[in-house]
Protein backbone atom coordinates (compact mmCIF):
# COMPACT_ATOMS: atom_id res chain seq x y z
CA UNK A 1 0.00 0.00 0.00
CA UNK A 2 1.44 3.33 -1.03
CA UNK A 3 1.47 6.41 1.17
CA UNK A 4 2.23 10.03 0.39
CA UNK A 5 5.46 11.33 1.93
CA UNK A 6 5.09 11.90 5.69
CA UNK A 7 1.38 10.92 5.58
CA UNK A 8 -0.30 8.17 7.55
CA UNK A 9 -3.87 8.42 6.24
CA UNK A 10 -5.23 5.53 4.17
CA UNK A 11 -6.20 6.41 0.62
CA UNK A 12 -9.51 5.28 -0.86
CA UNK A 13 -7.60 2.72 -2.96
CA UNK A 14 -5.89 1.38 0.16
CA UNK A 15 -9.21 1.12 1.99
CA UNK A 16 -10.72 -0.78 -0.92
CA UNK A 17 -7.80 -3.22 -1.03
CA UNK A 18 -7.86 -3.66 2.75
CA UNK A 19 -11.60 -4.35 2.70
CA UNK A 20 -10.91 -7.30 0.40
CA UNK A 21 -8.09 -8.47 2.66
CA UNK A 22 -10.39 -8.25 5.69
CA UNK A 23 -13.07 -10.36 4.00
CA UNK A 24 -10.53 -13.04 3.04
CA UNK A 25 -9.11 -13.06 6.57
CA UNK A 26 -12.53 -13.45 8.15
CA UNK A 27 -13.48 -16.29 5.80
CA UNK A 28 -10.23 -18.19 6.25
CA UNK A 29 -9.59 -17.26 9.90
CA UNK A 30 -6.17 -16.18 8.63
CA UNK A 31 -3.59 -13.85 10.09
CA UNK A 32 -1.85 -10.78 8.72
CA UNK A 33 1.59 -9.31 9.12
CA UNK A 34 1.83 -5.60 8.39
CA UNK A 35 5.31 -4.28 7.61
CA UNK A 36 5.41 -0.50 7.27
CA UNK A 37 8.20 1.80 6.08
CA UNK A 38 8.79 5.54 5.77
CA UNK A 39 11.38 7.52 3.86
CA UNK A 40 14.02 9.31 5.88
CA UNK A 41 17.72 9.89 6.27
CA UNK A 42 19.84 8.31 8.96
CA UNK A 43 19.45 11.51 10.97
CA UNK A 44 15.65 11.20 10.69
CA UNK A 45 15.46 7.52 11.63
CA UNK A 46 13.28 8.03 14.72
CA UNK A 47 10.83 10.22 12.78
CA UNK A 48 10.62 7.61 10.01
CA UNK A 49 10.06 4.89 12.62
CA UNK A 50 7.16 6.86 14.16
CA UNK A 51 5.59 7.51 10.76
CA UNK A 52 5.86 3.85 9.79
CA UNK A 53 4.32 2.81 13.11
CA UNK A 54 1.41 5.20 12.57
CA UNK A 55 0.88 3.72 9.11
CA UNK A 56 0.90 0.16 10.41
CA UNK A 57 -1.51 1.04 13.21
CA UNK A 58 -3.86 2.80 10.76
CA UNK A 59 -3.99 -0.38 8.68
CA UNK A 60 -4.51 -2.49 11.81
CA UNK A 61 -7.33 -0.24 13.02
CA UNK A 62 -9.01 -0.41 9.62
CA UNK A 63 -8.86 -4.22 9.55
CA UNK A 64 -10.26 -4.40 13.08
CA UNK A 65 -13.08 -2.02 12.09
CA UNK A 66 -13.95 -4.51 9.33
CA UNK A 67 -14.29 -7.35 11.83
CA UNK A 68 -10.82 -8.91 11.80
CA UNK A 69 -9.74 -10.29 15.18
CA UNK A 70 -6.99 -8.05 16.55
CA UNK A 71 -5.08 -11.09 17.79
CA UNK A 72 -4.60 -12.14 14.16
CA UNK A 73 -2.71 -8.99 13.18
CA UNK A 74 1.04 -8.55 13.69
CA UNK A 75 2.54 -5.09 13.17
CA UNK A 76 6.14 -4.21 12.31
CA UNK A 77 7.33 -0.63 11.87
CA UNK A 78 10.73 -0.58 10.21
CA UNK A 79 11.05 3.14 9.53
CA UNK A 80 13.67 3.86 6.89
CA UNK A 81 15.04 0.28 6.91
CA UNK A 82 13.66 -0.43 3.42
CA UNK A 83 15.12 -3.51 1.70
CA UNK A 84 13.98 -2.39 -1.78
CA UNK A 85 11.27 -0.47 -3.57
CA UNK A 86 9.33 2.61 -2.50
CA UNK A 87 10.06 3.71 1.07
CA UNK A 88 6.65 5.29 1.69
CA UNK A 89 4.61 2.10 1.83
CA UNK A 90 3.28 -0.74 3.90
CA UNK A 91 3.20 -4.38 2.91
CA UNK A 92 0.41 -6.64 4.15
CA UNK A 93 1.11 -10.38 4.16
CA UNK A 94 -1.86 -12.69 4.77
CA UNK A 95 -1.66 -16.36 5.75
Amino acid sequence: LAFSKDKTDLSDDAKSALSEVAEKMKQSQGSARIVAYAAGTTEQASIAKRISLSRALAIRAFLISKGVNQLNINVQALGNQVPSGDADRADVFVK
